[in-house]
């Protein structure tokens, strides 16, 4: 039997309305990772872009979700009241409760992906529910394989693309960066294969400064979003976007990254994220984006225990 195939000329097309599931930040029936290192947001994130379809309300109260559709949800790490908790604060942040949304959690202890009994049961509800987005949340909690080995991972990632093909839903997978990944690109940074970076055709990396958190948006067909500054907010808790402009004395990147300079040309030892804030008297927005030039031009190096000049 031979392939299906149609004239270019009938391929199916999609309106700008029609090709996105949240406006520049995730795309209609769009597969992808929600990456970084550990403790900086990614769950996080992944519950708001999931509270953000399920209730048609803007994601990070920026991003405008399409419409409001139901959401199939996995979280291996943590336990089910926390995931409650956490979507409670999310919603109330949101102005929604939680209880009129069409946002469905699996309860089943654990989901594996390189189990086959896993994979049609996964299907199976899928075909029950109908989700336009799928979250599973994290990678590493669902195999038992070598994230390193691009045949065992690829296979994986090839059944999520399956999925999202034969259901006609969008699949955001959360996943860990190097903690040595700092002065990576984004992507790059995504910890195991290269496969994890070729997939996805929408992505959102998290990468935390201070107690400020640097979103990174990649798409494969559209352009993407400059960068944001998040902070994780603690009544309601809840990720919202920090983007009050700086006054109009605040100082630039270029005179910021020489006060950088300065101060750790005078110091006897790294000085972190708080300790240049105070030296250089800089907002830490500033001042993050300073270091990533600095970093970016090898003039400061970064260690565990601070930042210290270039030889």
């Amino acid at each position: 039997m031979s392939l299906p195939v149609l004239p270019a000329a009938k391929l199916p097309s999609h309106t700008a309305e029609q090709r996105w599931l949240i406006e520049q930040l995730w795309g209609t029936e769009a597969v992808g990772i929600i990456g970084g290192e550990p403790k900086c947001g990614k769950s996080f994130l992944a519950l708001d872009l999931a509270v953000s379809v399920a209730s048609g309300t803007a994601c990070l109260g920026r991003f405008r979700a399409a419409r409001a559709d139901r959401v199939l949800l996995f979280a291996a790490e943590d336990p089910l009241h926390v995931v409650r908790e956490r979507l409670e604060g999310i919603t109330a942040a949101r102005g929604v409760a939680l209880r009129d949304l069409p946002l469905f959690v699996i309860t089943a202890p654990r989901l594996r992906l390189d189990d086959s009994t896993h994979c049609q049961q996964l299907s199976e509800t899928i075909e029950k529910i109908h989700p336009a987005l799928l979250v599973l949340d994290p990678f590493v909690r669902l195999h038992a394989i070598d994230e390193n080995a691009a045949g065992e991972v690829a296979p994986l990632l090839a059944f999520l693309r399956h999925l999202q093909r034969k259901h006609q839903l969008a699949v955001a997978l959360v996943h860990h960066a190097r903690k040595d990944a700092g002065r990576s690109r984004p992507g790059q940074a995504l910890r195991g294969s290269s496969e994890f970076h070729a997939w996805g055709d929408s992505n959102l990396y998290l990468r935390r400064r201070d107690r400020l958190l640097r979103l990174t948006v990649e798409h494969r067909a559209a352009p993407s979003p400059d960068d944001l500054t998040l902070e994780l907010a603690t009544n309601p808790l809840a990720l919202h976007v920090v983007d009050s402009p700086p006054p109009a004395d605040s100082p630039t990147k270029s005179s910021a990254a020489q006060r950088i300079q300065q101060a750790l040309s005078g110091a006897t030892a790294p000085l972190g994220v708080r300790e240049l804030r105070t030296a250089c008297r800089i907002r830490s927005e500033t001042l993050c984006a300073a270091l990533d030039l600095l970093l970016a031009q090898g003039r400061v190096i970064k260690s565990t225990d601070g930042y210290t000049l270039a030889a």
